[in-house]
């Protein structure tokens, strides 16, 4: 069983930055996939970014490529998701999500594990 906790969110004004972080623990952090996912009130949850289990892969939606850029260190249990130029159709809870399946995955059933989620808001 892996327990994810996540950090990092706030209220920052359109075109700042944030950083996301996700801490695991109760498992072994390098044999999964990692992703991020967000979801805004009243809309399902959507796919941010994944990562895979060494870090060579990573993919990206189309609403946040070249602004935001997911890594890991797997020394420290961590996946980061750093967020530039952010604008307010960003604004959602952001989850980090396990996965165990071979494949980034871009869709939430997907992931086997799930964090609390970290509010960002971003304002105009």
């Amino acid at each position: 069983q892996v327990q994810l906790v996540e950090s990092g969110g706030g209220l920052v004004q359109a075109g700042g930055s944030l950083r996301l972080s996700c801490v695991a623990s109760g498992g072994t952090f390098s044999t999964y996939n990692m992703g991020w996912l967000r979801q805004a009130p009243g809309k399902e949850r959507e796919f941010v970014a994944a990562i895979s289990r060494r870090g060579s892969s990573t993919y990206y939606a189309d609403s946040v490529k070249g602004r935001f850029t997911v890594s890991r260190d797997n020394a420290k249990n961590t996946v980061y998701l750093q967020m530039n130029s952010l604008k307010p159709e960003d604004t959602a809870v952001y989850y980090c999500a396990a996965d165990a399946q071979r494949n980034l995955q871009t869709i939430a059933p997907a992931y086997d594990y799930w964090g609390q989620g970290t509010q960002v808001t971003v304002s105009s």
